[in-house]
């Protein structure tokens, strides 16, 4: 049903182009941004751009930075968005204390939702299949293309601050967070406003028959406000942060959302994330895995919330997509208790030198798998693939991605552009 391209191969072009030239040390600000172009079937054509700036400071430290910002803005003809700024300072607060700091608005006319509990809840491709010529195509099951979606509406806002305890390997880490949240089912006429007006879609949900039957509580049904505060601490010895070749990188936290802090619902979680990096051949061979698992300790979660995966970094989503489980539905399987591994082979194949910026670009091939843990019923979804990414400056990373899912009740496949690593 949803055919997806993304573009950057003029930037891949531009650097494999080039002639290899020795790395220099990189001072002051690098500049780098990639066009955002895409298409959805359903969405409609995506346009926008990432930014990111880089400061290095007297180059001293490089690749490691002093300031980083990063700026995405895209828009799809048919009404998604996303408007978010990042920004990131290690040592921006009396030289020792790290800010980090997201600001977003999300806006999703199909925010993908597939029940709760993973397998507990059966995904038939045949409900959202709608062309006659289409692979798996049934009159009799059709319901609507928009059947496994809602609307969501999204403001996200996030501040951490991480500071020494013992080393800067060994580090505290509190911030306070704003998620503010509208849901509701999906825009079908805004659809049919720019579809093919003899075959409008059906306004037919799976949200809005779990809303109807109780099965997502009324309080919880349009949205709400999810304020929060959370600390923990972290254990980090990597080489580098961007694309580490050796060291691990291990966070626990807690994260409560209460009304004190003007959240309409009250819950805990608690997060725990590992990393591990192995250099196989230096400088250009690297074997990673992370290992993942979060659950709601205290309270009730909202089910709009359930797909949020805490970081010491950002606000993720999963399990399923281009953060978690690449090649599997996003946000397939959510539930109160989730955890993940991913494994991925990292090999930086061609470094170069193009207008005084150091580029490389490397080629990766992953497994990923993961489950709902507080659901006896479900069991492992996993997905294989690989990707190619281009570095520049060692920090900004653009990262193409194509994921297949093992399991048909997890789709069949996906390809995602991001920034960064996924780990």
């Amino acid at each position: 049903m949803i055919a997806k391209y993304r573009l950057i191969f003029l930037v891949l072009c531009v650097a494999l182009m080039a002639r290899g030239h020795a790395e220099e040390t990189k001072t002051g600000w690098s500049v780098g941004g990639v066009p955002v172009v895409s298409y959805d079937s359903d969405k409609g054509f995506e346009y926008g751009i990432v930014v990111a700036l880089h400061n290095f400071g007297d180059g001293e430290d490089y690749p490691a930075y002093q300031q980083k910002f990063q700026a995405e803005w895209s828009r799809y003809t048919g009404g998604s968005g996303i408007n978010d700024l990042f920004f990131d300072a290690p040592d921006l607060l009396f030289g020792k204390i790290r800010l980090t700091s997201y600001v977003g608005y999300l806006t999703e006319l199909l925010q993908p939702f597939y029940g709760f509990n993973g397998y507990a809840s059966r995904y038939e491709p045949a409900y959202v299949i709608s062309e006659p010529e289409e692979p798996g195509y049934n009159q009799d099951l059709y319901k609507s293309r928009a059947y496994y979606a809602h609307d969501r509406k999204m403001w996200k806002i996030t501040t951490d601050f991480q500071g020494d305890i013992t080393s800067p390997r060994f580090r505290w880490i509190a911030g306070l967070g704003a998620l503010a949240v509208r849901v509701g089912r999906p825009d079908v006429d805004r659809l049919n406003s720019r579809l093919n007006p003899e075959t409008p879609i059906p306004d037919s949900s799976l949200y809005a028959s779990m809303v109807e039957d109780g099965r997502i509580p009324a309080d919880e049904a349009r949205g709400g406000q999810c304020n929060f505060l959370k600390v923990g601490l972290i254990y980090d010895t990597r080489d580098n942060e961007a694309n580490p070749m050796s060291g691990l990188w291990t966070e626990v936290f807690l994260t409560t959302y209460t009304p004190l802090l003007g959240s309409d619902f009250t819950y805990t979680l608690a997060t725990l994330q590992h990393r591990q990096y192995f250099t196989l051949i230096p400088r250009r061979l690297s074997f990673t895995y992370r290992l993942g698992f979060q659950s709601t300790i205290a309270g009730d979660t909202p089910f709009f919330a359930l797909p949020f995966l805490m970081s010491s970094y950002k606000i993720r989503e999963g399990l399923g997509g281009k953060w978690t489980i690449r090649g599997m539905l996003k946000n397939r399987a959510v539930g109160r208790s989730m955890g993940f591994l991913n494994t991925e082979c990292r090999w930086k194949f061609y470094r170069t030198q193009l207008f005084h910026q150091n580029f490389y670009a490397a080629l990766g091939f992953f497994f990923d798998t993961g489950r709902v843990f507080s659901s006896p019923e479900d069991h492992l979804h996993s997905a294989y693939g690989s990707g190619i990414y281009l570095a520049m400056n060692e920090n900004f990373i653009v990262g193409l991605d194509y994921g297949r899912a093992i399991d048909r009740q997890d789709g069949t496949s996906g390809m995602y552009v991001h920034m960064d690593y996924l780990y």
